[in-house]
């Protein structure tokens, strides 16, 4: 397995947060923590999600059978165009994220993480019950699958603690 595939899987995250620095430093005279953790969700589930779902969208509908080489799959399966939109749905919906808020951004944290979070207890799976060492079966896409839920989730909260913070102080 190649340090590209590896890591490929970490350049949306990546993406979003440097995206987030950057919109951060360009209001840091005025983005309380408040800001910045919206500033941070916002991006990630924008770029981190939303680009990131899109993008192995249009993989699986686009190169259906390199990706399924690549999970360790069989080639031809109908299956791919399935994953392939549910993907691109996920990712349109992520991108959705940087006009609509709130609850919006919650059910696209619950819809996404649970696709995502789901994927990796398959690759586990794939990996225990049949040895799958396919580079997007262990590498870096199950780290993502795993982590990025969660990481969603704990700047979800952070986000919506320190809201109430604030109107507490009011």
């Amino acid at each position: 397995m190649s340090l590209m595939e590896i890591l490929w899987p970490f350049l949306f995250p990546l993406l979003g947060a440097l995206v987030a620095l950057v919109q951060i430093n360009h209001e840091k005279k005025t983005a309380d923590t408040h800001r910045k953790l919206e500033i941070i969700l916002m991006w990630q589930l924008a770029i981190g999600l939303g680009l990131s779902l899109l993008w192995g969208g249009i993989g699986h509908l686009f190169f259906a059978d390199q990706v399924a080489e690549s999970i360790g799959w069989p080639t031809g399966s109908p299956f791919q165009r399935e994953v392939g939109m549910w993907d691109a749905a996920i990712g349109i919906v992520g991108l959705l994220c940087l006009k609509y808020r709130d609850h919006f951004w919650l059910a696209t944290i619950i819809g996404g993480g649970l696709f995502l979070f789901g994927a990796g207890l398959g690759h586990v799976y794939e990996f225990v019950a049949h040895g799958d060492i396919s580079p997007n079966n262990i590498g870096g896409v199950l780290w993502v699958d795993l982590l990025l839920p969660v990481f969603l989730v704990v700047l979800y909260l952070l986000y919506h603690k320190e809201k109430a913070d604030i109107h507490t102080l009011k």
